[in-house]
């Protein structure tokens, strides 16, 4: 699913109500005021964001020339889970992205665990999260994807220890820890899934000869 990050005026985002890449239908706010002879109707700094999909609106604040989401409360861009992404660690990723604009350090840890959970799917014990990656490396982990899942493991173990990490600082380095567990399931989970399609779109015949070629 696409996912684009809510911007003020853009004409289409990821609605953060429903999920859905949708248009948005942009109206300024008014105040009834008086003006001497009578009350009138004047804009203000106020602007509302209509969902096309689900009708709901995001407000925004423009003040000094800079735009600030208002509503929903403590929304904070993050992509939505890769559609191959195991149930149970996408019921921490979804929690984790619902509360990483009020608390990037509990956001932080929910991804470590839906790591470590996804470590499970990929064949490990899923007991120390830092043993199963260190396994998974000797099966011949990609490097890029060994080091992804050790960015979001000490990440998460670095934001619950006092004086380690300060998120709060630095939202974005959570923000990008969603990015990552993408990542790595569309690397492990998704990408065979998508070769073995193919490869069993094959003719039967092709696929017997790499079998005795191969035994």
């Amino acid at each position: 699913m696409k996912y684009v990050a809510p911007e003020f005026a853009k004409k289409a985002f990821t609605c953060p109500h429903c999920d859905a890449y949708a248009n948005m239908l942009w109206t300024p706010s008014v105040e009834r005021q008086w003006n001497g002879a009578g009350y009138g109707h004047v804009g203000n700094d106020l602007h509302c964001a209509r969902c096309a999909h689900c009708g709901q609106r995001t407000v925004w604040l423009m003040a000094t020339g800079q735009a600030t989401l208002l509503w929903p409360v403590g929304y904070a861009s993050a992509p939505l889970p890769h559609e191959h992404m195991p149930p149970d660690v996408k019921a921490d990723y979804l929690e984790a992205r619902n509360i990483v604009g009020m608390s990037p350090r509990g956001a932080a840890a929910l991804l470590r665990l839906s790591v470590q959970k996804l470590c499970v799917h990929l064949g490990e014990a899923g007991k120390n999260i830092n043993d199963d990656i260190a396994s998974l490396v000797k099966k011949g982990l990609p490097i890029q994807i060994q080091q992804a899942l050790d960015i979001v493991r000490v990440t998460g173990n670095n934001a619950v220890h006092p004086g380690e990490l300060r998120l709060e600082d630095d939202p974005g380095t959570a923000t990008a820890l969603f990015g990552l567990v993408n990542l790595i399931v569309d690397n492990r989970i998704a990408e065979p899934a998508r070769i073995k399609q193919l490869y069993e779109s094959l003719p039967a015949g092709a696929r017997d000869g790499v079998a005795k070629r191969d035994s």
